[in-house]
């Protein structure tokens, strides 16, 4: 009888995790922004496919504040990196050829570097001028935007359409060739 109660206890704990994960995942941006855009453009605010992309504002390498919402009318890769994952650095290259051939195209992409887990934000400026990075670096220095987005492994990517709506997510880098067909998709 004792081990059945256990059974029942591990069950019950178990769907507790699982119904507490989907509620984790399914999250949109706390911020009271979201309500607002949402009502303008009928859209709920999240970070699943086919909501709107939370909003934020971060500043760049030179200090200037960059709003997400700057890039309406784009198609935007928002990308989430550190310069200590091996998987970041490697796909930095293709996503700075993708940039030179796409912005061309309205084809944004918003380099998002997680700057809490950095040792300093010399350390993304240095990487970023050593790899001749010109698409926009933004730094998260609390780390807000990568909770909101829920980023949990590095790299990962956003693909947003131009009214900011997300169509596509990655885990892990991504080669210029997937870059091309994910943008071509939506294009």
């Amino acid at each position: 009888m004792r081990m059945k109660h256990n059974l029942i206890a591990l069950l019950v704990l178990i769907g507790l995790v699982v119904y507490g994960t989907y509620e984790y995942l399914r999250g949109a941006s706390p911020d009271a922004g979201p309500a607002a855009e949402a009502a303008v453009t009928g859209l709920e605010t999240g970070i699943r496919k086919g909501r709107l992309a939370p909003d934020f504002a971060l500043e760049d390498l030179q200090g200037n504040t960059i709003r997400l919402s700057d890039f309406r009318g784009k198609t935007v890769l928002v990308n989430f990196w550190a310069t200590w994952c091996p998987p970041c650095r490697a796909e930095m290259p293709h996503l700075q050829k993708f940039y030179e051939d796409y912005r061309s195209r309205d084809v944004v992409i918003l380099g998002v570097n997680l700057t809490p887990t950095e040792k300093n934000a010399d350390r993304v400026r240095e990487f970023a001028n050593e790899r001749q990075l010109t698409f926009p670096v933004v730094l998260d220095e609390e780390g807000a935007v990568m909770n909101a987005y829920k980023v949990v492994s590095y790299p990962t990517t956003f693909l947003l359409d131009a009214g900011g709506v997300i169509r596509e997510i990655f885990h892990g880098p991504m080669q210029y060739d997937k870059m091309k067909e994910a943008v071509s998709r939506i294009q």
